[in-house]
Order: C-alpha cells, then structure tokens, then sequence
C-alpha cells in the first residue's frame, strides 16, 4: 500500500503556539506532540553537523511506529565538496543516520544543490554511484540547466527521486523519476485553489501506487503546519470516497 507522509521543515517552533502547539507545551515534548498530528518531518539541522546517537534514539522515542524522519544531507557533500570526492564522507554521513533505518523511521535523504551548481552529468552519474542502492535519496537542483530529459533518465536509472522545489522564485517541474515522489512547498501562502491542486496532484500518486513525501516551510507562523494537517487530512479523506 502506498503511503503518504506529511509535515514540515523542522518542529521546534515556539511561533507555533497557540494555533499548532499547545499554549503552554515544555519545548522538549514538541515533537511528541508534532508526531501525533503529523507523520514525518524534514531535518534540517543535519545540514550543518553530524547528528548524535544519543538524539536519534531520542527522535526514535518520541514519535510512533509509522512515523518517518527526512534528513537533509550534510552540507560539506552538496555545498563543501560540491559531490565531488566524497567517497570517505557519505559513508560516515550515513553511518549517523543508520539508526533511523533500523527502526524504519528513515524517510528520503535529500540532497539540495547549490544554485551556482550547474548542470554536469557526469558529476551526478558518479555521486549517485556511490550511494546504496537502498537508500532513499531526493535531489532538489537549483540551478535550471538541471531541468533536462538527461537528468530524469540519470535519476530513474539510480531509482533516486527529483525533489519538486516550489519557492516564489522557481519551480521544479513535476516530473517522476522514483518509486516515491518528494514536494517542498516554500511559498509564504498558499491559496485554496492551490492547495486543492495540491490534493489532487498527491491524490493522484498515491492512486499510482508511490509514496509521497510532501515539506511544507514556515518558522516564524503556524500556517506551514497547519496546511500539513490540512493536506494529510484532505487526501486521505479523497481517498475513502
């Protein structure tokens, strides 16, 4: 059966009480309580250092069995090294996030490009071989002469998804390349008609048979979370009728 995970781009928002949290909710119990209205969320924080043991077993504890965590590769791979001789560091970047695979609490491992990276096939045709097989990786370009049929069929060929990016500057185009589709949604607002696009759009993977990862971006408001609630709760009741 496919599944349909929902969220948003990290969780220990103090902007969002009272409207998603608790008015008066400890900081330490956000992401229990995050993890009962939503069932995945985009790690951010792994960007910028190697997460702890000791954390994850703490992420694995506080949310329930179905529960899956998105994790944003580290930035010495996409920004540092520019996925160039990366060959020692992936692994090691891998190795601290294999607890969450143990627990099948590991969603999609996005890999986000910088935009001055351009287009070079043979850059990606050889990163992507250095990633396992079972991994679930998502690669979000922002850089738009990555937009090309050459980019899907290196993607397919690796069974690696395209991250489709929607920001007020570009958007990604929708295009499949994995057995699972990811969506960020980086826009402030998101209009009804847009978000019943949204429905309908993910209504329709989930039909197909994929899993949909879909982020949603907001820190300094609740209106991300609580157009993820919103979103998981509308497909899903599409789906009963």
């Amino acid at each position: 059966m496919p599944q349909l995970f929902v969220g948003t781009s990290g969780w220990a928002y103090p902007t969002w009480k009272p409207d998603f949290y608790p008015a008066k909710l400890a900081q330490k119990k956000s992401l229990n309580h995050y993890a009962t209205q939503l069932n995945t969320v985009e790690v951010n924080f792994t960007f910028r250092q190697l997460v702890k043991e000791s954390t994850i077993q703490n992420w694995i504890q506080e949310t329930p069995a179905h529960f899956r965590f998105g994790i944003k590769a580290h930035q010495v791979i996409t920004h540092i090294k520019r996925l160039k001789g990366t060959e020692d560091f992936v692994p090691r970047f891998l190795a601290t996030i294999e607890p969450l695979a143990s627990a099948s609490k590991l969603g999609p491992v996005l890999f986000q490009l910088p935009p001055n990276l351009k287009a070079d096939a043979t850059l990606l045709k050889d990163f992507l071989a250095l990633l396992p097989r079972t991994l679930p990786a998502a690669f979000e370009f922002r850089n738009d002469s990555w937009f090309t049929d050459s980019t899907w069929e290196l993607l397919k060929s690796h069974g690696a998804a395209l991250c489709v990016a929607e920001t007020e500057e570009r958007t990604t185009p929708d295009v499949v390349t994995a057995a699972f589709v990811y969506y960020r949604f980086r826009k402030p607002n998101y209009t009804d008609d847009e978000r019943r696009a949204m429905v309908a759009r993910i209504g329709e993977h989930v039909a197909a048979g994929r899993d949909v990862f879909a982020y949603f971006k907001h820190e300094e408001t609740p209106e991300g979370a609580l157009y993820a609630v919103e979103l998981l709760r509308e497909v899903r009741g599409s789906e009963r009728t």
